[in-house]
C-alpha cells in the first residue's frame, strides 16, 4: 500500500461526526474545490484562528499544533504580521526596481550560509525553487537525469511532481527521474553512508544505459516524506561526492528542515559536513507568507545566467523581503534554534521513555524539532494503528500527521517556540491514547 492510499484512508472525513454546519461546509468545499483536495482527520477540524503553537476552532477550543512547520516562529507572530502590514502599506513591487529591502534580506540570508553559497534567487514557493534548480542544473551540466528518494516530495509543478513519488502515480516519476531507496539502516545494511552513495552511483549507471547524463541529486536533508531519516550525521557527503564525480550537482532541499529546525544546525545539510551546489528554501522562510528561494554557488548559475534571464513577478517582492527579515529577527531574538535543540532532545528522550511502557512505539528518529516515530503492532510497522493514533490525538486536540511510504510513522514538527510544557502535554496525551489503543 502506498503512502498516498494510506493517507487517504486515514483522513477520509466521517460525516457522522461532523456538526450540520461543518457537514454543509465540507460539501461546499467538495463542490467548489473538486476531488483532488483532501482534508485531514476522520473528523475534520474547522479552524478560525492561530496564535503561537496553538490553532483555535470556531468554538474557541485550542489545538496544540505539532505538525505545521510553515508557521515556524509561531502562528500569526506579531512582529512578522507588523512587518508585513507596514511594508504592504508602503510599497509592494517586484525585483526589477532598485530597493534596499530585497538587498538587505539577501545579504542577511546569505550570511547564514557557508561562503561558497553566494547568490540567492527568490521565488514564491519551494516548488518553484526546486523547478528553477532543475533548469539551472540542466544548463550547468548538460544532463537531464535526476536522482530522488523513492517516497520524496519536492513540489507540485509538473517537473517537481515528477520528482515526488509521495504524491501519487498520476504524475511520478518522470522519464528522466531515477528513484533510490531512502537512507535507512533497513535499506542499506552495509551502512547508510556507503549504501546511499552506492545507490546514487547505481542510478547514474542506469541513466548511462539509457543514454541519459546526470544533472541532479536532490535530497530533502531530513528525508521527511520517506519517514524522517536524519542520522547518522555525515551520511549525505559521500552521495554528494558520487553525483559530482558523475558530472551532476547536489541540491539540498531545506524547505522542511531549514531555518534552525534541526536544532544543532541552522540548515539540515550542515549536519553532513558538506556544501551543496544549490539549496532550496520555502515554507518557514515567510512564516506563512509565500516566500521561497534558491541559494547557489556562483559557478552553478554562470551558464544559466549567461544565456537566460530570471524574473518572478511576486518572488522577492518588497513585502516578502520585509517578512523574511522579520522571521530571521525572531529566530535570533527568541533563541528559537536553541529552543529546537533543547526541546527536541527532550522530545526524543520522552518518546523513547514511553516506548518502555508501550509496545506500539518503535524507532524514534529525530533532529531537533523534527521527529519520526514508528508505530508497531506485534513488532511490525502498522499504518492502520498509526492512522488511529493520529485521529485519536486529534480528538484530544493535538494536531499531528503520519509519514513514510506506508504511513507507519508519526510525523512531528511543531512550531519552533514549542515549550517543555507543550511537550509534557503531548507526551501525557500520547501515553493516554496509547493505553486506550492497546
Amino acid at each position: 500500500m502506498t503512502r498516498q492510499t494510506t493517507m487517504l484512508n486515514a483522513y477520509t472525513p466521517g460525516a457522522g461526526h461532523l456538526s450540520p454546519e461543518d457537514r454543509a461546509l465540507a460539501e461546499r468545499r467538495s463542490r467548489a474545490l473538486g476531488p483532488a483536495y483532501r482534508l485531514f482527520y476522520e473528523t475534520p477540524v474547522h479552524l478560525v484562528r492561530g496564535e503561537g503553537v496553538h490553532l483555535y476552532d470556531r468554538e474557541g477550543k485550542a489545538y496544540l499544533d505539532t505538525y505545521n512547520n510553515v508557521a515556524s516562529v509561531g502562528h500569526c507572530h506579531p512582529r512578522v504580521v507588523e512587518a508585513m502590514a507596514r511594508q504592504a502599506a508602503t510599497l509592494a513591487t517586484h525585483t526589477r526596481y532598485l530597493h534596499e529591502g530585497i538587498l538587505a534580506y539577501a545579504e542577511r540570508l546569505l550570511a547564514l550560509f557557508p561562503a561558497g553559497l553566494a547568490h540567492v534567487m527568490f521565488t514564491c514557493t519551494g516548488s518553484e525553487a526546486n523547478d528553477l534548480a532543475l533548469r539551472i542544473a540542466r544548463a550547468c551540466t548538460g544532463g537531464t537525469g535526476v536522482i530522488v528518494t523513492d517516497n520524496a516530495y519536492h513540489g507540485v509543478t509538473l517537473a517537481t511532481a515528477e520528482m515526488s513519488m509521495s504524491i501519487g502515480p498520476a504524475v511520478a516519476p518522470g522519464p528522466a527521474v531515477f528513484p533510490v531507496p531512502a537512507p535507512s539502516a533497513a535499506n542499506y545494511p552495509e551502512g547508510v553512508a556507503a549504501g546511499f552513495a552506492r545507490a546514487v552511483n547505481d542510478a547514474c549507471d542506469r541513466m548511462a544505459a539509457q543514454g541519459i547524463r546526470p544533472a541532479l541529486l536532490i535530497a530533502d536533508t531530513i528525508f521527511s516524506s520517506d519517514g524522517v531519516h536524519p542520522d547518522p550525521e555525515g551520511f549525505l557527503a559521500p552521495a554528494a561526492a558520487a553525483i559530482r564525480a558523475r558530472g551532476g550537482l547536489f541540491l539540498a532541499d531545506e524547505v522542511q528542515p531549514g531555518f534552525g529546525r534541526t536544532g544543532s544546525r541552522f540548515w539540515g545539510f550542515q549536519r553532513h559536513g558538506l556544501v551543496p551546489d544549490m539549496v532550496s528554501l520555502g515554507k518557514p522562510m515567510g512564516n506563512g507568507y509565500p516566500l521561497a528561494g534558491l541559494v547557489l554557488q556562483p559557478g552553478t548559475i554562470a551558464e544559466f545566467g549567461a544565456k537566460a534571464r530570471y524574473f518572478n513577478t511576486f518572488g522577492g517582492n518588497a513585502v516578502a523581503a520585509a517578512v523574511g527579515l522579520a522571521v530571521l529577527d525572531v529566530i535570533r531574538d527568541e533563541g528559537l534554534q536553541e529552543n529546537a535543540d533543547r526541546v527536541g532532545r527532550a522530545f526524543a528522550e520522552g518518546l523513547r521513555a514511553l516506548a518502555s511502557r508501550h509496545e506500539a512505539l518503535g524507532e524514534t528518529r529525530a533532529a531537533g524539532l523534527f521527529l519520526g516515530q514508528t508505530i508497531l503492532s506485534d513488532g511490525r510497522p502498522d499504518p492502520a494503528r498509526t492512522a488511529r493514533l493520529v485521529n485519536a490525538l486529534r480528538e484530544e486536540r493535538i494536531l499531528i500527521s503520519s509519514t513514510g511510504p506506508a504511513g507507519d510513522s508519526l510525523k512531528i514538527r511543531p512550531p519552533l517556540p514549542f515549550s517543555m510544557a507543550n511537550l509534557d502535554q503531548f507526551l501525557t496525551t500520547l501515553d493516554k491514547v496509547l493505553a486506550r489503543d492497546g
